[in-house]
C-alpha cells in the first residue's frame, strides 16, 4: 500500500538545496533504514548531480554489508523473514548501486576528516558521543542530509534513561547510578532546531517537530545573476590578479573572499623564497582550509619548489587537498600524464610527480616519520590540531611551513595548538640581520577564515551544533563588570539537573562556564560536556562575587571547579586488581596510588579529585583560583557546615517521572518540554552538607607554574608519569592533600599527615629516576619537586648521625677518591678526573646527608651534573650561562663538599686518640675580687717601695764607711814619686794592707775563684795552646 509523504519533508529538503543549508532527520523505528531511500530520492530530484556521495557510519556491524554479494544475500534473508518489502528491497539496492557509498566505523571516524559528502547516515545511537556528532555532521555539504536512525522506542522520553556505551566508563564501584542529562538536553535542542525533523519509520512527523508545521517553500530569487557583497568583492579580486602568474589562475579557483586572501598570503610566502616563514590557517569546519592549501601547493610547483611534503593524521584526510592541487596545476596549464602523474593507494593519494620544468615531488609523509624529512623546501601540515603537539613541534624546521587546523571544532588538541604552539611562534616572530651576514629568525603569520564554503552562512545545523556542544563559546566570553576582592567572593554548588535542563537562563550559564573552560584549558573536546552532565561522581562549583538579588540577573563567573569523587573501594577489589595486574577505569588517584605503592588500604579511603579549575581570562593571577581552592578545602573539612548524607531521593525522582511518562504517552502524542519544578541552579556551600573525605587530589600536565600553584596550597606529589603525554608532551603529575576531620588529623608541623611515608618514598624514587626517565625535565621544576634542603646555616650543629655518616662515606668514597677530590680542589687536575664522584656526592647531598650550605645556583649545577647526568655544555645552554661561568660554580661546590668530608675524616681520627680522664667534680671558676688594673697598681706600689728603701740604704753613712780610705798621705806621695807621672786616666793605685776578707763582696770573689778553679781542673787534661 502506497502512502503519500508529508509535503513538509519535501519542502524542508528543497529549501535546504536552494539555500545551501543542511537538513537533519531523526527516524525512530526498526524499519527506519528503508526510509533513507526516499529521503535520498527527494534530494536527488532537487539537485542535478550524477552520483551522490553517501557516508554510512556504524558501531560494529553495519545494517548492510559493503560487499555486493553479501549484501544481496542479506537483503534476500530480510525479505524471507518479512523484515523488508521486496519492492523496497529493489529500491534499496538501486540506491546503493547509484550512490558512491563509504562505510566507516565510529572508532575510525578520524579518517573522514577533509572529505565532503552529500548525505550521512548514523546508526547505533547508543554509541554516539559529542565528538562523533561534531566530526561526522561537519562533513556534509550545504543542501545535504543528515539521517539519524533510532531503534523502536515507546516514547522519546525513554532516551533519558537510555544506557549509552560511554556510560560504562563513567561508572565506578561507589558511584554507579547514571542520569542521562546529555540525552535530555540533546532531545530538547532538537525540538528547537528549525532544520531538524523527528519522525517514525513511516515518515510521520512527531509532535516534537511542531516548529515545521508552518514551513513554506523558499521563493526563487527574481534576479539569479545578482551578486552579494562578498561575491562582488571576490569577483573584483579575481579581475585584479587575472593577468598575474601564477596568482591569477589560482585565485580563480577560490569560492570566497577569505579563501582568496588566504591563497594570496600563501603565495607571498612562497615567492619570497627565504624559507623563513611559518603561516598558520585557522578556521572552523567547512571554511575551505584544505582547498586553500592545495591551491598554495600548486603555486609552489609553479614557483619551482622541488621537494614538497604534506602531512596529516591519515592520507584520507588529504583527499580535498590533493584534489585542489590537481585543480590548481591544471589551471596553470599542466596536463596529467604529460606534465605530472598522481600516485594513489587504497588509502588515497600518496604522491604527485611533476616533471614539466624539472623533477618536482609532492609527497605524503606520516606525522610520526618526521625524522625522514630531508632537503625539504615546503612542509604542509593539514589538520594539525589532530596531531599530538610534540610531533607538530618536531615537524617544524628551517624551511617554509604551512599549518591549517580547526580550533573551535571537535579536536581535543585544537586549543593546545592555539594556546601553546601558536603563542610560541608569535613570540619568536622576528628576523635579525647580522653585519655582512645572513638573516636569522623566522616570520610567523596567522590567517583566519570566517566565511563558510561547504555550506552557506546562516546554516541552522551549524548554529544548532555549536549551541548543543558549546563549540563557539570562545568568542563569547562575557566581560566582567566589576572585579571584587577575593575575600568578598563565595563558592557555590551548581545543580546539574537544572544546568542541563535547557532552560534559557541555564543555557546562558552553561555557555559561560564552558567559555571559561575553553579559554583556560588547551585540552578540550565536546566529550567533556557529556562527562560533566552524566558522570555520577562529578560535581561543579563556581566562584562568584557578591550577588545582588534585587537585580535579578546572572552573576559574573570568576572561577569554575569540576570535582570528581573517588575512593571507597573495597579492599577485596584492591587485592584482586593487584593480583591480576589490571586496574579498572575511573577512580584515577586511588588505583594509581594502589599500583605505585602496592597498598590496598588507601583505595578504601574517600577523596575528591579536582579535574579542572578555570579562571576568567580577565581575572588571571588575581587570587581567585587560590580562593576557590581554599574555600573548597574548608568545605570538605566541614568548616562551613556539618557533615551529612546526600539525599538519594532527589536524584531518583526524575527517573521515576520519566519512566511513568513513557508508559502513559504514545510516541505520536508525546510532547517534549523542559522540566518544571527544578531545584535552584546555585546553592551556597553553607546550605549543602559536604561529603566526608580524607584527601583532595589533582592530576595535571606537569609544568613549573602549575606545580608551584598546587605546592603553594600544600599539595604533595606522589606520582609522575615516566612517559610524556602524546598530546601535550608533558608528564602526568598527581598530587594529594590530606584533609583534617574526625578520622584523619593533620599536624601543623607535618602537613603531609598520613601521606608522609608515601611522600618520602616518592622523593627517593624520583631522585633515582632523574638520570633516566626525567633527565630532560627542566632543572628548576625537578628541584622544586624534590624539595631538598640546601641551606643549613641556621640549623646549628648538624643533626645527622655522624657515626653513620662516616661509615657511609667510607663505603662510598675510597682514600683514592678523596685524594683525587683534594687534587681537584687544589687546582692540580681537570674536573673530568672527578666526574665519577659527582653523582655519589649529589645523591648524598640531596638526601640531606651532607649538611653543606650552597647557593641556589651552586645547588642547580650539582643537581644537573650529579642527578640528571648533564654535561657542562648542555647545562650552560639550559641555564643561559657560559661554560666559563659553570666551571667556577662547580669548583666551589666541590671545594665545600671536600672541606666537609675532610672535617668528617678529621673527626674520625680525633676520636681514636687517647683522651684525659674527665674530672668528676669540676672546679668552680669564680671571678677575681680585684680587677686587672687594681692588681697592677698594687704590684707597682710594692716595687716602688722596695726601690725607695734600697736607695735610702745606699745613702746611709754607715754603709758608705766601708769604702772610706785611710789617712795615709805618705802612701799617695810615695806612689806619685815612684811613677813620676800620672796616667792619662788620672788614676793611681795604692796597695792596701787590709785583709782580703774584709773587703766588701769578698764572698762573691771567692765563688768566682772556686768556679774558675773547677774550670781549670776540667781543662787540665787538655793540651796547652801555643
Amino acid at each position: 500500500m502506497r502512502k503519500k509523504v508529508d509535503d513538509r519533508i519535501r519542502t524542508l529538503i528543497e529549501n535546504g538545496v536552494k539555500l545551501r543549508h543542511r537538513s537533519m532527520f531523526i527516524i525512530v523505528g526498526d524499519k527506519s533504514r528503508d526510509q533513507v531511500v526516499y529521503l535520498n530520492h527527494m534530494r536527488s530530484n532537487a539537485v542535478v548531480k550524477a552520483r551522490s556521495k553517501v557516508l554510512w557510519c556504524y558501531k560494529e556491524k553495519c545494517e548492510l554489508s559493503s560487499d555486493e554479494k553479501k549484501r544481496a544475500k542479506q537483503i534476500k534473508k530480510w525479505i524471507q523473514q518479512g523484515l523488508m518489502d521486496p519492492k523496497r528491497a529493489e529500491l534499496f539496492s538501486l540506491f546503493l548501486q547509484t550512490s558512491d557509498m563509504k562505510y566507516c566505523l565510529y572508532s575510525k571516524s578520524e579518517q573522514i576528516l577533509g572529505n565532503t559528502f552529500d548525505m550521512c547516515i548514523l546508526q547505533d545511537f547508543e554509541a554516539l558521543t559529542p565528538n562523533l556528532l561534531a566530526r561526522i555532521i561537519e562533513t556534509v555539504e550545504g543542501g545535504g542530509l543528515i539521517v539519524l536512525l533510532l531503534r523502536s522506542l515507546s516514547s522519546l522520553s525513554s532516551l533519558y534513561t537510555l544506557v549509552m556505551d560511554v556510560h560504562e566508563r563513567f561508572r565506578t564501584e561507589s558511584h554507579s547510578q547514571i542520569t542521562a542529562r546529555f540525552n535530555e538536553r540533546f532531545l530538547l535542542s532538537v525540538a528547537s532546531c528549525k532544520a531538524c525533523v523527528v519522525m517514525d519509520d513511516e515518515l510521520n512527523i512527531l509532535p516534537i517537530s511542531s516548529h515545521i508545521r508552518s514551513i513554506q517553500p523558499v521563493p526563487i530569487t527574481e534576479d539569479p545573476g545578482a551578486l552579494s557583497q562578498g561575491e562582488q568583492e571576490l569577483k573584483d579580486l579575481k579581475e585584479q590578479f587575472c593577468e598575474d602568474f601564477p596568482v591569477g589562475p589560482l585565485i580563480g579557483k577560490c569560492f570566497t573572499m577569505d579563501q582568496g586572501k588566504a591563497v594570496i598570503n600563501f603565495l607571498d610566502a612562497i615567492l619570497d623564497k627565504t624559507l623563513r616563514n611559518t603561516v598558520a590557517l585557522i578556521a572552523a569546519r567547512g571554511r575551505g582550509k584544505s582547498a586553500a592549501l592545495g591551491l598554495a601547493v600548486a603555486g609552489a610547483v609553479a614557483a619551482g619548489y622541488s621537494n614538497i611534503f604534506v602531512t596529516a593524521p591519515s592520507p584520507e584526510n588529504l583527499n580535498t587537498l590533493f584534489e585542489f592541487v590537481c585543480k590548481g596545476i591544471n589551471a596553470l596549464e599542466y596536463k596529467e600524464h604529460l606534465h605530472y602523474d598522481v600516485v594513489k593507494s587504497a588509502e588515497g593519494t600518496m604522491q604527485i610527480n611533476v616533471y614539466k620544468q624539472h623533477r618536482q615531488t609532492i609527497q605524503y609523509l606520516r606525522p610520526h616519520d618526521h625524522g625522514k624529512l630531508s632537503q625539504v623546501e615546503l612542509l604542509v601540515i593539514d589538520e594539525a590540531a589532530a596531531i599530538p603537539l610534540p610531533i607538530v613541534k618536531s615537524l617544524l624546521g628551517p624551511y617554509l611551513v604551512f599549518l591549517s587546523s580547526t580550533v573551535n571544532g571537535y579536536e581535543g588538541t585544537g586549543r593546545s595548538l592555539s594556546l601553546k604552539l601558536l603563542q610560541q611562534l608569535e613570540s619568536q616572530n622576528h628576523i635579525t640581520t647580522h653585519n655582512d651576514g645572513p638573516l636569522s629568525g623566522r616570520l610567523f603569520k596567522k590567517i583566519e577564515l570566517n566565511e563558510s564554503i561547504r555550506y552557506a552562512s546562516g546554516d541552522p545545523i551549524e548554529s544548532w551544533l555549536n549551541s548543543l556542544l558549546c563549540l563557539d563559546v570562545a568568542n563569547f566570553i562575557p566581560n566582567i563588570s566589576r572585579l571584587p576582592h577575593p575575600r568578598e567572593c563565595d563558592l557555590y554548588y551548581v545543580n546539574r539537573d537544572t544546568l542541563f535542563s535547557y532552560h534559557k537562563e541555564s543555557e546562558i550559564f552553561l555557555q559561560r562556564m564552558m567559555a571559561l573552560y575553553v579559554a583556560s584549558h588547551y585540552k578540550n573536546s565536546p566529550n567533556d560536556l557529556q562527562l560533566m552532565a552524566d558522570a555520577p561522581a562529578h560535581h561543579l562549583f563556581v566562584l562568584l562575587g557578591p550577588v545582588d538579588e534585587s537585580k535579578n540577573q546572572l552573576p559574573d563567573i570568576l572561577c569554575v571547579i569540576q570535582v570528581c569523587l573517588e575512593g571507597q573501594i573495597s579492599q577485596k577489589s584492591a587485592i584482586k586488581s593487584l593480583s591480576e595486574g589490571h586496574l579498572p577505569s575511573g577512580d584515577l588517584i586511588p588505583w594509581t596510588f594502589c599500583k605505585q605503592f602496592q597498598d590496598t588500604v588507601f583505595p578504601s579511603l574517600s577523596g575528591a579529585r579536582i579535574l579542572r579549575i578555570a579562571v576568567h581570562p580577565n581575572a588571571l593571577r588575581l587570587g581567585y583560583g587560590s580562593t576557590a581552592v581554599e574555600l573548597l578545602t574548608r568545605y570538605f573539612e566541614g568548616q562551613m557546615t556539618l557533615f551529612g548524607e546526600v539525599n538519594e531521593e532527589e536524584t531518583e525522582d526524575p527517573k521515576i517521572k520519566v519512566t511513568e511518562a513513557s508508559e502513559k504517552v504514545a510516541l505520536l502524542e508525546e510532547s517534549i518540554k523542559p522540566r518544571a519544578n527544578l531545584p535552584p541552579l546555585l546553592v551556597h556551600l553553607c546550605e549543602r552538607p559536604p561529603e566526608k573525605l580524607h584527601y583532595l587530589g589533582v592530576s595535571f600536565g606537569l609544568t613549573y607554574n602549575l606545580f608551584r600553584f598546587w605546592k603553594k596550597h600544600n599539595f604533595y606529589p606522589f606520582y609522575i608519569g615516566h612517559i610524556p603525554s602524546a598530546v601535550t608532551g608533558e608528564h602526568t603529575c598527581m598530587v594529594l592533600k590530606p584533609l583534617h576531620n574526625d578520622e584523619t588529623k593533620v599536624n601543623k608541623s607535618d602537613d603531609c599527615g598520613f601521606l608522609d611515608p608515601f611522600y618520602q618514598d616518592f622523593r627517593q624514587r624520583f631522585r633515582r629516576l632523574l638520570g633516566t626517565a626525567f633527565c630532560a625535565l627542566d632543572f628548576k621544576l625537578a628541584m622544586s619537586i624534590l624539595a631538598s634542603k640546601i641551606s643549613f646555616a641556621d640549623d646549628g650543629p648538624p643533626s645527622v648521625d655522624m657515626d653513620e655518616n662516616i661509615k657511609q662515606m667510607r663505603d662510598l668514597l675510597s682514600p683514592y677518591d678523596m685524594k683525587r677530590l683534594q687534587a681537584y680542589t687544589n687546582n692540580l687536575v681537570d674536573y673530568r678526573m672527578i666526574l665519577d664522584l659527582v653523582p655519589i656526592l649529589a645523591h648524598q647531598y640531596f638526601q640531606e646527608k651532607l649538611p653543606v650550605t650552597l647557593s641556589a645556583l651552586q645547588a642547580s649545577v650539582l643537581f644537573c651534573m650529579g642527578l640528571q647526568n648533564k654535561d657542562v655544555a648542555s647545562l650552560a645552554e639550559e641555564m643561559g650561562l657560559e661554560i666559563g661561568q659553570i666551571l667556577p660554580l662547580f669548583f666551589k661546590v666541590m671545594k665545600k663538599l671536600y672541606n666537609y668530608l675532610n672535617d668528617v675524616v678529621s673527626m674520625e681520627i680525633d676520636a681514636t686518640l687517647p683522651r684525659l680522664k674527665e674530672v668528676s667534680q669540676q672546679v668552680a671558676m669564680i671571678p677575681h675580687s680585684k680587677t686587672v688594673d687594681e692588681d697592677l697598681n698594687e704590684a707597682a706600689r710594692e716595687v716602688m717601695g722596695k726601690m725607695k728603701a734600697d736607695k735610702e740604704d745606699k745613702l746611709n753613712p754607715e754603709y758608705l764607711q766601708q769604702y772610706a780610705i785611710a789617712d795615709r798621705e805618705g802612701d799617695f806621695e810615695k806612689a806619685l814619686q815612684n811613677g813620676g807621672k800620672v796616667s792619662a786616666s788620672g788614676l793611681i793605685s795604692v796597695k792596701s794592707d787590709r785583709a782580703r776578707s774584709d773587703k766588701p763582696g769578698n764572698h762573691k770573689e771567692m765563688g768566682k775563684a772556686k768556679r774558675k778553679g773547677n774550670d781549670s781542673n776540667r781543662g787540665g787534661s787538655k793540651k796547652k795552646k801555643f
